[in-house]
């Protein structure tokens, strides 16, 4: 099979569509959040706690939605969510008053990570994985994840669009993020038009499981365990802590910083264009684990050099090699299980991975204050190394297995 039947071909064009605009609005508001909270008066610790809520309360809701979807209508689950992420806007337009907003927060759409762990996510991959052939998956997923990456930074450019207006018009700049939340609102409406196109073959394995993950659930598990490590060992350097240490050990203005990263995203992105023909040369496996490593291993690097030259040097190094491995890893997942399972698996390999991540970051802060070395780099690269090593040794003889879309009839 070259090519995916016509019906889910244009289902994956939907996606592609939808997975872009909600990428620019998580990319809006998870810049402007902050200082919306903090123009209604809310203190840090506040603004923490709303942060906090909206992440656990996005892992909570894509947790329940991948194991129970299964007995839902796909189309109905996306169309509901979206309808949420509409409520979700309004909520944080509307509503002052913190308890309010913790509460929308909590049971709310609002990504303030600008990632890819909510409740469309376990759907979508799931859609997805069964809307192209089995051998173009790891590209449709490349092409996916591409088109979240790349609109989150131009979400994350736009930010400055309310304030910029709001000067125009006289208005006062510092209300202007409030704004954007109706955007965020109609940006959902949009999505919600989308869902709605999509054709009633995505319903093709809607309800069959009687249990999730009833086939798959050692294999999901063990995955699940191997990217909690690399999840922890990248909670030591999410984005505002590497910006951190490189303001603390080489007093790197914002504006280098902010083009530092920019041109870190830019090479996450268009990098995972490249995991479909290394998947199709060398295996979904070695794909994952030889891109990754050396990855890991500039990160390090980077920790130990004398200047910010050569330590910008290593940090965009890792970031070219760095994001391969997420197409692979979302077609591996999705091709070892049973179609019917994999909203599920979406779900318990990406939730438990978001909830690691946000372990060690407190770790990370401390080390940071007592020193302006980076041990935070140091520990991250070596948990990532050691979570490609364990990955490589226990799933690189599933690879064929993966790679032609077969599930083994015991799951495991």
């Amino acid at each position: 099979m070259s090519q995916a039947p016509l019906p889910f071909a244009a289902d994956a064009r939907r996606l592609f569509a939808t997975r872009g605009l909600r990428g620019f609005a998580d990319g809006l508001v998870s810049v402007l959040l902050a200082s919306h909270l903090s123009h209604l008066g809310y203190s840090p610790t506040e603004i923490g706690a709303i942060v906090t809520g909206t992440l656990l309360g996005s892992a909570a809701l894509t947790l329940a939605v991948g194991l129970l979807g299964a007995k839902l209508r796909r189309r109905t689950v996306l169309f509901c969510a979206s309808a949420l992420m509409l409520a979700t806007g309004v909520g944080f337009f509307a509503l002052t008053g913190f308890w309010p907003v913790l509460a929308v927060a909590v049971v709310g759409t609002l990504n303030p990570s600008a990632g890819d762990v909510s409740v469309f996510l376990p759907v979508e991959q799931a859609v997805l994985s069964e809307a192209v052939a089995p051998l173009a998956r790891t590209s449709a997923f490349a092409r996916y994840n591409l088109s979240g990456s790349l609109a989150g930074a131009l979400g994350a450019l736009a930010s400055a669009a309310p304030a910029a207006i709001a000067l125009r018009m006289q208005a006062d700049p510092a209300s202007a993020p409030r704004w954007a939340f109706l955007l965020y609102s109609a940006i959902a409406a949009v999505i919600a038009a989308f869902y709605l196109g999509l054709s009633p073959a995505v319903e093709a394995h809607a309800g069959a499981p009687a249990r999730p993950l009833a086939k798959s659930r050692r294999v999901v598990v063990r995955l699940s365990l191997l990217f909690c490590l690399d999840s922890l060992g990248g909670g030591f350097v999410v984005q505002s802590l590497l910006a951190l240490w490189l303001f603390r050990r080489f007093d790197l203005s914002l504006a280098t910083a902010g083009a530092v990263f920019f041109g870190m995203s830019i090479l996450a992105a268009f990098s995972q264009l490249l995991a479909a023909p290394l998947a199709a040369r060398f295996g979904l496996i070695p794909t994952m684990v030889f891109t990754h490593l050396p990855a890991n291993a500039f990160l390090v690097t980077a920790a130990l050099m004398p200047n910010a030259t050569l330590a910008v040097v290593f940090l965009l190094l890792r970031m070219s090699l760095a994001s391969m491995d997420v197409p692979a890893r979302q077609s591996y997942v999705m091709s070892v299980v049973p179609p019917e399972e994999r909203a599920a698996a979406a779900s318990v390999t990406n939730v438990p991975r978001s909830l690691a991540a946000a372990t060690t970051p407190f770790l990370a802060g401390l080390l940071l204050e007592h020193s302006t070395f980076g041990w935070p780099l140091v520990l991250g690269g070596l948990s990532k190394i050691l979570y490609d090593v364990l990955l490589l040794v226990q799933f690189r003889a599933r690879k064929l297995e993966a790679e032609l879309g077969i599930h083994a009839s015991a799951g495991g």
